[in-house]
């Protein structure tokens, strides 16, 4: 098969090197790509937003199956548009993906199919939010409706601060369109994991669990980001979890948006807390997370293309009970621009990269990255390299990542110390 995938940053790279590894894979191309995966694709310079000059590049090439990474192209259609053309594609359509481009649609699906999630209300007025806040006795919740890369929610600790933070969205002073309506939402206590399961529009097949850690700095402190590492699977998933987050939150979607008209094709990935021992669903997103694809890669043994090309042809129910996963866990660190995520530099250089080709169990994901005049790597992003290892134990995996990490120069860079730390230490806890 000649494919196409789309996307240029961590999660793209993750599924580049799955892709690779297929018998089925003849040929990959990526639109656009990034420096490192240019070493296990032939990238093409087409934005992954640009949906014409995909589909134009799919048919003129013969594509056979396309991979959509990053969900903003699938919100816009880029689905609908590849299967008119007669082509397979990985991702939902335009109306099935509003689980993710719209907030409000994503809260409204769960009270019509009695999806346990946080009790929210939508709105576009100022005064109505106001009204809505000082109505609330505990913390809220403030979310875009719309697509703001990973950084349209807000968690403000006082009334005060939440009203601010509703006038400066509704205004449109911080997310622009995406923030002209919000969903706020009552804040749940608890731990949050992330849960994958492919979709085929009558069917689902379970994947796996992970961790994501959005604060930028140790012990969840700071601004939220795009993710500054995660790992798989999540310390405390046990069976009786796994299967109360099929009954009740991917079952129940998976009938519901078929119900709907609107049958999902793809990945569902649900972001949960887990409330006193009960998953809640804080949002969908409909394409794999980013850092939690590339602990997820490194993990699965199975061949991915089959499993992908299943959503599109609808035969997912073959592969019930026969994906295969490494008994070990993986950890994914990330190294970020200072700055990030906020203003940042582009273009500084980043050397000793080679040195984590001969480790064991280590992988280097790029994000943003590409390749200057001269040939040098250089950072193009604000999350630049995402540094996973693989061990018997998440301790191992943390011990290997850390320590490749510390292997690449890039002063212009920082990254967490601390990826894992929950289940590391409630791995000694029942050591103990």
């Amino acid at each position: 098969m000649k494919i196409l995938l789309v996307g240029s940053g961590g999660r793209e790279h993750a599924l580049a090197w799955k892709l690779v590894q297929s018998p089925k894979c003849e040929k990959l191309y990526c639109a656009p790509g990034n420096a490192g995966i240019a070493n296990v694709a032939e990238c093409i310079e087409i934005g992954a937003e640009d949906v014409k000059a995909i589909v134009e590049f799919s048919t003129n090439n013969k594509i056979d199956f396309v991979v959509v990474g990053p969900e903003q192209p699938l919100v816009d259609g880029l689905g609908d548009r590849l299967r008119e053309a007669g082509i397979a594609v990985f991702g939902p359509s335009e109306e099935a993906a509003q689980l993710e481009g719209s907030k409000g649609y994503m809260k409204d699906f769960c009270a019509r199919y009695d999806i346990p999630t946080a009790a929210y209300a939508r709105f576009k007025s100022i005064d109505d939010a106001k009204t809505y806040i000082q109505a609330q006795n505990t913390r809220v919740v403030i979310k875009t409706d719309g697509l703001a890369a990973g950084k349209g929610v807000l968690l403000p600790e006082t009334a005060e601060e939440a009203e601010a933070i509703v006038m400066d969205m509704l205004s449109g002073n911080s997310f622009g369109e995406a923030g002209m309506e919000l969903v706020i939402e009552e804040f749940m206590e608890g731990e949050e994991i992330s849960y994958f399961a492919l979709a085929d529009g009558d069917t689902f097949l379970p994947l796996t669990s992970a961790q994501d850690h959005k604060r930028v700095g140790d012990g969840d402190t700071g601004l939220n980001t795009g993710g500054m590492g995660a790992y798989s699977p999540a310390h405390f998933m046990t069976d009786e979890l796994e299967q109360k987050i099929l009954d009740r939150i991917i079952k129940p979607t998976v009938e519901g948006m078929k119900k709907d008209g609107a049958p999902f094709k793809g990945i569902l990935f649900a972001g949960l807390m887990i409330v006193k021992g009960e998953p809640k669903l804080i949002e969908y997103n409909i394409r794999f997370g980013d850092p939690e694809c590339q602990p997820i890669m490194m993990r699965l043994k199975s061949d991915l293309v089959d499993i992908l090309l299943a959503t599109d042809k609808g035969n997912l129910a073959e592969y019930q009970d026969k994906v295969e996963w490494s008994d070990d866990a993986a950890l994914c660190v990330v190294m970020a621009a200072d700055g990030y995520p906020g203003a940042y530099e582009k273009g500084t250089e980043i050397k000793n990269t080679s040195e984590l080709d001969v480790m064991e169990d280590v992988y280097l994901f790029h994000a943003g990255t590409m390749r200057d005049n001269s040939g040098a790597l250089v950072g193009s992003g604000g999350r630049v390299l995402g540094v996973t290892g693989l061990g018997a134990t998440i301790q191992q995996a943390q011990n290997r990542a850390y320590h490749a990490v510390k292997a690449v120069d890039w002063p212009e860079g920082f990254y967490r110390s601390d990826i894992g730390w929950r289940a590391v230490a409630a791995q000694k806890d029942k050591a103990a």
